[in-house]
């Protein structure tokens, strides 16, 4: 009996040993594949047959340009939301999103038995106004002879400043959905009224169609007024300090970048999103038709020196929108760090992080070559 007693502890302690040594093999494994995901290995042949160098920063004073990313943006009192204050159906529009308008210049027209109504009720109430004047009128001149009694001229003058008041309620109504009501008479009343553009822009969105009926709530259309028009760029909070109001930008798209636009900074945000990023609003010195609200841009800042690490532009790397170096661990063995990109002027680059220092080894030609090899090693794993 106490030899089975033995030889089940005996057994229960190596597999304890087991387990644990296991689980400390999985710990070990598993706190070095985070790191594994950011290095890539070359022997000394594909070193040479891929041309990788390695160097040093040096401490350059570069001064230069400042590149940035942003878009084409409108502020919110430069966008009109066009509603209608009365519900009706749309008869006609020639309206597309694109298209230059004019201020006054008639988008749509609606039709709807209330607007007939609307217009009944005004001219009848004119004409009641003009009897209720003309009734005052006769007894002020009788009360004035002693012929009616106050209280009769009082009657009349009630009766006439009620009329007038309706008739002006009317009116103000008619004027609210473009209808001038000194122009409208018993021959020309109409089951359609214009919907008018209160600006000169672009319609940049159209919510309608011809038959469909439209609510106050709607909106129909959405007016774009180009006068203040501005570039939205993206800067780093370490590059802030460099931006200043009134400085010049130069603003091109990827899609024609010899066509340039220029623009002068108007507002330094002061507020960072999670990429530790702000917004730079600039104002174009002249509108042009091709800059469309939401395009993409590129800015160009011209600032003053900075002295700093400074390595080859080719050295640095963009991967999903951050930029990388690759140091030199030890021979063949590289590590891509996350860096601060900095100006950029004749083919060096300033950068900076907690990483990098003067005599830091940093791959500084064919550093792509090293970032493909880790992205295709990470999709075979």
């Amino acid at each position: 009996m106490k030899t089975y007693i033995l030889i089940s502890a005996a057994l229960w302690i190596c597999l304890s040993c087991g387990t644990a040594e296991q689980e400390r093999q999985e710990d070990t494994t598993g706190e070095a594949a985070a790191p594994a995901m950011r290095l890539v290995s070359f022997n000394p042949q594909q070193v040479r047959n891929v041309g990788i160098e390695v160097g040093r920063p040096t401490l350059k004073d570069i001064s230069g340009t400042l590149m940035l990313q942003g878009k084409i943006d409108v502020p919110p009192q430069s966008t009109i939301s066009l509603s209608f204050p009365l519900g009706g159906y749309l008869k006609s529009t020639k309206m597309l999103p694109g298209m230059r308008v004019r201020k006054g210049q008639v988008l749509a027209e609606l039709e709807d038995m209330q607007f007939i109504q609307l217009q009944q009720d005004y001219l009848t109430a004119h004409a009641k106004f003009e009897l209720a004047e003309n009734e005052y009128a006769r007894q002020k001149d009788l009360n004035q002879s002693k012929a009616a009694s106050d209280k009769v001229f009082q009657q009349a003058r009630a009766e006439m400043e009620t009329q007038r008041i309706l008739m002006n309620a009317l009116a103000r109504k008619l004027e609210v959905i473009g209808i001038a009501p000194g122009k409208l008479t018993p021959d020309n009343i109409s089951k359609t009224v214009p919907i008018l553009s209160p600006i000169n822009g672009f319609v940049s969105k159209v919510n309608v169609n011809v038959g469909k009926y439209t609510a106050p709530t709607d909106m129909l259309f959405e007016l774009v007024d180009p006068k203040d028009i501005h570039l939205a760029l993206n800067v780093f909070e370490k590059d802030l300090n460099a931006l200043s109001l009134g400085q010049r930008v130069t603003a091109y798209a990827n899609a024609d970048p010899s066509k340039k636009f220029t623009a002068k900074i108007i507002l330094v945000g002061k507020s960072l999103d999670d990429d530790r990023m702000a917004e730079v609003h600039c104002h174009f010195d002249q509108y042009s038709a091709g800059l469309v609200p939401g395009m993409f841009m590129n800015g160009e800042v011209s600032v003053e020196g900075k002295k700093g690490l400074a390595v080859p532009e080719d050295a640095v790397v963009r991967w999903k929108n951050k930029s990388f170096v690759f140091l030199e661990r030890d021979r063949g063995n590289f590590e891509m760090v996350e860096i601060e990109p900095g100006t950029a002027k004749d083919g060096f680059q300033l950068i900076g992080g907690p990483d990098i220092d003067a005599k830091s080894k940093i791959v500084i030609r064919n550093a792509y070559a090293l970032l493909m090899k880790m992205k295709n090693t990470d999709d075979e794993g």
